[in-house]
């Protein structure tokens, strides 16, 4: 039996968890990369990647880490790949429709305010001049993201409505999309739930120096027992937007939980070091009942 693993860098903490466990089990990794794949239509093989490895007939599965970077078009191609692997019958996990779900930030908020899941006050926009009334109408004090990205990248408070002009200005003039969020505060703590198969694997508190508790930004990891609300929460926000494996955001605002942001390829190196539970053994045990 072989299973796949797409991953950027084979070599990387996470991934090189997931191969080790993989091999535990009396299996045989396959890790490939996006540019190891070729694709045929109308011939055979249908998919195949490095080493002469037919992805349809001779893996069993296939686990997605991060997708990286890309050009629209690499992009485009890159989930084409994953979403046909997936119609000829291979299990793709994460699904290729919740990858592109949780990386919309937008997208994921708005499913999940539509199932009554608390979320932040979020404007997004086009228009400059609307997301600086968005800015006073969220009370002067707002996080600005790109709505695609990850681990705190281009993630910016802003309190000062002549800053906010100018950012959401110059963002308009190189035609991003503008996703302007309602600060909450937080204590400088969130939580990171991993969800594995409707379940919460492990938890962690990520707690910071400053706002930002993303723990590639520094912030540190500190062990934590989720709560029935916070286990519930994690598991119903995965559900909705279609992941088998997920890192769920947390915060604890004034008016209780509130999800912040849903990763469909979450790292947990962090969380590792939290808990003895062996993460990416639950990753394939999981990927083994599919």
């Amino acid at each position: 039996m072989k299973i796949g693993l797409l991953t950027r860098n084979p070599r990387a903490w996470c991934s090189s968890r997931i191969v080790d466990a993989i091999k535990e089990r009396g299996i045989e990794p396959v890790p490939f990369r996006f540019h190891d794949i070729s694709a045929s239509v109308a011939n055979k093989p249908i998919i195949s990647i490095k080493k002469n490895v037919d992805a349809i007939q001779d893996l069993k599965a296939v686990i997605v880490r991060p997708i990286g970077r890309g050009s629209l078009d690499e992009i485009l191609f890159r989930m084409n790949y994953l979403r046909r692997m997936e119609r000829l019958g291979l299990p793709v996990i994460n699904s290729p429709s919740s990858i592109e779900i949780a990386v919309d930030k937008y997208y994921a908020l708005t499913l999940l305010e539509e199932n009554g899941v608390k979320v932040p006050e979020t404007v997004v926009t086009e228009d400059p001049k609307k997301a600086l009334d968005a800015f006073n109408r969220l009370g002067g004090d707002v996080v600005i993201k790109p709505i695609f990205g990850s681990r705190g990248i281009g993630v910016t408070r802003v309190t000062d409505a002549e800053v906010a002009r100018r950012i959401f200005r110059s963002l308009s003039f190189y035609h991003y999309v503008l996703y302007v969020q309602k600060f909450i505060p937080h204590g400088n703590r969130d939580i990171r739930a991993f969800v594995i198969g409707n379940r919460v694997v492990a938890a962690m508190y990520r707690i910071a120096e400053n706002w930002k508790t993303n723990v590639s930004q520094g912030a540190k990891a500190l062990p934590f027992k989720p709560n029935t609300e916070v286990t519930n929460i994690a598991v119903k926000a995965t559900q909705i937007i279609g992941c088998d494996i997920a890192g769920v955001d947390i915060m604890e605002g004034e008016e209780g939980y509130i999800i912040n942001e849903i990763n469909s390829q979450p790292g947990f190196k962090g969380l590792q070091s939290t808990t003895k539970i062996d993460i990416a053994g639950a990753i394939v045990d999981h990927i083994l009942t599919k």
